[in-house]
């Protein structure tokens, strides 16, 4: 009869357990305030809602052109020497970047390639923000002379050829294009520009049209090219639902140490702040020049007068928005020291994949960018915004847990993250 107490005993311990796993488990999401608790939801991809209309593009959410700008994403054709392609800076099997310091077409450029995941939420395109839709930005490095080298009759040409089908089915009748030049527009080629003034005024309107139009189809593509939840996303969802967390979500003290600093002491959410973890503006933090010798890059200060006057804007003869339909290009600050060198403000989701970082690709790590930021280094030209951290390196490296967790897929159709089988003739 010895062993009963015993017996009892084990009992009380287990259910003592029991006690302390459910407790503990009930009270999961009560380590945060509640100020922080929708600081983590408002950070979460949960709360990204519904993609807002493109006024200026009218087949931006049409699946006809986003099959044909997925086509042209992927044509070298359109390039100057047939060997670049959208894809070829923009890897869809590296989150639409191509993870070396300058991106580098028919010639190396004088900026990273920024990902294209997730911008048909953002206002402002490029690090200087100088494109006001994916269409327009989709535009500007087909003409580039050291991106895809290319001129628009060249373009038209290049469709009439190979999508004339799916152009027409999207567009309508293409231009007749009888006795225009192979390489003709508005470019830094003397010869190429001299063809295109020599075109007369309705012709080159169409062929203007026709290259607008193929803008507007690679931005119908890159429209639903998206981001996947990640583990950090999983664990706000388990922390606000008060769940226990499982593999999936749980973070591991480290990783939660840096949310905290993150949301907190770092100051990081004042910039990265939304499910994108970007605000969407531009600043100057005091990003050293390039080792490489480039010229003087003003940032956003040239970037938004470029964006007003921007052939292809918001308020251009051949957007599809009506003038009051585009109100961040309308009240878009123009003047002030404070456009000097101010960058725009990248996403942070899948930050861990992505190096080098800055425009210019200036910073190696994760661990170099946050030591910059810990730092506050003065600015190479205007005020940088940063303040001095000083943060602990164990501080610094618990961030770079944290952003680590940001990491998962980009979300699209499967049939759009690869390069299409062949294109139509």
């Amino acid at each position: 009869m010895r062993p009963a107490p015993l017996a009892a005993s084990a009992a009380a311990v287990l259910a003592l357990a029991l006690a302390l796993t459910s407790a503990a488990a009930s009270i999961t999401g009560a380590r945060w305030r509640a100020q922080e608790r929708e600081t983590l939801r408002s950070l979460s991809l949960a709360s990204l809602g519904p993609l807002a209309p493109d006024p200026s593009n009218r087949v931006a959410d049409d699946g006809a052109a986003a099959a044909l700008g997925h086509r042209l994403f992927f044509d070298a054709r359109l390039s100057g020497t047939g060997k670049v392609s959208c894809a070829t800076c923009h890897v869809p099997g590296k989150d639409f970047q191509d993870g070396v310091p300058l991106a580098e077409g028919v010639a190396l450029a004088a900026r990273r390639t920024m990902p294209v995941t997730g911008t048909a939420h953002s206002p402002w395109l490029f690090w200087d923000g100088r494109a006001d839709s994916q269409w327009a930005q989709a535009l500007g490095p087909l003409e580039s002379a050291v991106e895809h080298g290319g001129s628009r009759t060249q373009y038209a040409h290049a469709v009439a050829a190979h999508h004339r089908a799916e152009y027409e089915a999207v567009f309508g009748p293409l231009p007749r294009l009888d006795g225009l030049p192979r390489h003709a527009g508005p470019v830094a080629d003397t010869a190429w520009r001299g063809a295109w003034d020599r075109i007369p005024a309705s012709r080159r309107d169409e062929i203007s049209r026709v290259y607008a139009n193929i803008g507007k189809a690679i931005a119908a593509y890159e429209r639903r090219i998206g981001f996947s939840p990640s583990r950090f996303d999983r664990y706000v969802e388990a922390e606000l639902a008060g769940r226990p967390h499982t593999a999936a979500s749980a973070l591991d003290r480290d990783e939660e140490a840096g949310l905290r600093l993150f949301i907190g002491r770092a100051s990081c959410v004042n910039c990265h702040n939304g499910p994108r973890l970007t605000d969407d503006h531009f600043h100057n933090t005091g990003v050293p020049l390039p080792a490489t010798s480039l010229p003087f890059d003003s940032g956003r200060a040239v970037g938004a007068r470029q964006a007003v006057a921007g052939e292809f804007s918001c308020t251009s003869r051949y957007s599809d928005a009506k003038p009051d339909e585009c109100d961040e290009l309308r009240f878009a600050v123009t003047e002030g020291e404070e456009l000097v060198r101010a960058y725009k403000t990248p996403s942070l989701r899948g930050v861990a994949e992505r190096a080098p970082y800055m425009h210019a690709g200036q910073h190696a790590t994760l661990g170099e960018v946050l030591a910059h930021y810990d730092r506050a280094p003065t600015a190479p030209a205007g005020h940088s915004e940063l303040k001095p951290l000083r943060l602990s390196a164990a501080e610094r490296r618990q961030l770079e847990a944290f952003l680590r967790t940001l990491s998962a897929p980009v979300a699209a159709p499967a049939v759009f993250l690869r390069a299409p089988d062949a294109a139509p003739r």
